[in-house]
């Protein structure tokens, strides 16, 4: 089995965070934050060390540190609690439905509208179409970090200023950005919502929402927190705030490993083998002559780019494509992703595009093979 879809999830984790999956589900049982006893206040000693490593590891605050159940959850958090009556949001026309769908929801019904920016391989032109979509009512700016079908990076830094200047909330989708590109509160994100089971190797189940606290975000879900339980009203601190019902604690104390392994590795040197990764596939499909790339990685572009590469095998469909692969051992995904603003921009959205992501335990002969096993296709 050559495991290649980890854009969707990686695979294998790291042993540590089998390891210490395993063991927080029997050492670490108890309900943390919602008992006195000795049993829960170590599981919550727990928890708050994971809270640590993953503030620190994007430089955000730890008590605005969030834990979700997945980027999804944590999206939904940051746009609906932005909306208001008449609210008005941009984002990027790369966007997954994470966020185009919140998006959508939030302005049907405060009654507000959207506008989607036009992203292109010239930076500043991406800039300056964002900057035209903003409005006197805009709430938010949401882009992904990066594209998960075609790994384009968008150009945070500058989108940050252009938020700064008009004074909206910059929400950072990191799904596929987490673990691999340098992600940091200070360069100007408001909110970033990451996967804690894809590039930051943690399990299924968990996510995280880091704010920086410029804007006060309204609840979508309100319920038992442990904390202020006299009270009617939804605590209004965080991360209590935000953190209603009990967590994924066992999930959460390993997914602080996952991020202490992309830590010790660094996200440079995992983004610099898996880009190799891609940049290998690239060539070597080109040559075959048999596959249409929709984003080719190369040395002079790489800096544009997450390690995603689309592509589709001539005179087949997509799936027809990835049902050969997963015959022959390789697991690629194919489809949408989720991500139908891009399929359109593509030109790929009645049938979708196969999806190749490695990780870091994925290697050049892994990648040969798959090569070899698309050219027997032409042949």
């Amino acid at each position: 089995m050559i495991y290649l879809d980890n854009a969707a999830t990686t695979y294998p984790k790291p042993r540590s965070v089998y390891e210490v999956w395993q063991k927080a589900l029997g050492f670490y049982g108890a309900n943390p934050g919602r008992s006195g006893h000795a049993f829960s206040v170590k599981t919550a000693e727990a928890v708050y060390r994971s809270r640590e490593i993953c503030a620190e590891f994007f430089g955000g605050e730890v008590e605005n540190t969030v834990f979700t159940l997945n980027c999804t959850t944590a999206l939904n958090f940051a746009i609906k609690g932005m909306a208001r009556r008449g609210c008005h949001f941009v984002m990027s026309d790369i966007e997954h439905n994470a966020v185009s769908r919140p998006v959508y929801a939030a302005v049907r019904e405060y009654g507000g509208s959207c506008t989607v920016f036009e992203t292109t391989n010239d930076y500043e032109q991406t800039v300056r179409n964002a900057e035209r979509a903003i409005r006197r009512n805009t709430v938010a700016l949401v882009c992904t970090a990066a594209s998960n079908v075609i790994g384009r990076r968008n150009p945070l830094s500058e989108l940050a200023k252009i938020c700064q200047k008009h004074n909206i909330c910059f929400i950072v989708d990191a799904a596929q950005g987490a673990g691999v590109l340098p992600l940091k509160m200070k360069s100007g994100i408001n909110i970033l919502c990451a996967a804690g089971h894809k590039g930051l190797y943690g399990p299924m189940g968990t996510g995280l929402m880091i704010t920086d606290g410029k804007f006060p975000l309204k609840t979508i879900i309100e319920g038992g927190t442990g904390s202020a339980s006299e009270s009617i009203l939804q605590p209004d601190f965080m991360p209590d705030r935000f953190e209603s019902g009990t967590i994924n604690t066992a999930g959460v104390i390993a997914l602080g490993v996952g991020v202490e392994f992309v830590k010790a590795k660094t996200p440079e040197v995992i983004l610099g083998h898996e880009l190799s990764l891609c940049r290998k596939f690239c060539a070597g499909a080109k040559q075959l002559g048999n596959i249409t790339l929709y984003n080719d990685i190369n040395e002079t572009n790489r800096a544009m780019y997450a390690p995603v590469v689309s592509f589709n095998i001539k005179d087949m469909s997509a799936s027809d494509g990835a049902g050969y692969l997963s015959e022959n051992g390789f697991y690629l995904r194919a489809g949408l992703h989720c991500a139908p603003l891009c399929h359109k921009k593509l030109g790929t959205i009645d049938g979708g595009t196969i999806r190749f992501s490695p990780s870091a335990f994925n290697n050049e002969n892994e990648v040969n093979a798959l090569l070899k096993t698309l050219g027997k296709l032409k042949k």
